[in-house]
């Protein structure tokens, strides 16, 4: 068995790719800011997520392939990105505002930073029951 393959790190590194994807879609808004008819576009995770979770039951732990499920098997939930078309804050018809932008990137590096962290306290467990405290 491979000790990275549980739910808890898979859902971390979902959880990344979700805010690495964020980051690059809040840099291309402000990139876009002054582009005439540009809406800006979102990424939904979170949101993806606790719908996910809140839908789901209890599921068995499987640690043979020919055991039976028990509960459903979870979906694993991919970011999505999404476009805001109804709204527009300039004369241009752009919808983006530099400084939500910035407040986001913010937000989102804060939360990678805190699943980096999450991660290597992780980690750091699983080396020390292999190894032993010492």
């Amino acid at each position: 068995m491979f000790l990275l393959n549980k739910p808890s790190f898979q859902l971390m590194e979902r959880s990344l790719d979700a805010s690495t994807l964020r980051q690059k879609v809040i840099s291309n808004n402000v990139a876009n800011v002054d582009t005439p008819y540009y809406k800006r576009s979102e990424v939904r995770f979170e949101e993806l997520l606790e719908q996910q979770m809140n839908g789901s039951s209890l599921e068995g732990r499987r640690t043979d392939p020919r055991h039976f499920y028990i509960g459903r098997p979870a979906q694993p939930v991919q970011p999505e990105v999404v476009s805001d078309g109804n709204t527009s804050i300039n004369n241009n018809l752009n919808n983006v505002d530099v400084d939500y932008e910035m407040s986001l990137m913010a937000k989102n590096q804060l939360r990678y930073n805190v699943v980096v962290q999450e991660l290597n306290s992780e980690l750091k467990r699983v080396r020390t029951a292999i190894e032993g405290r010492r």
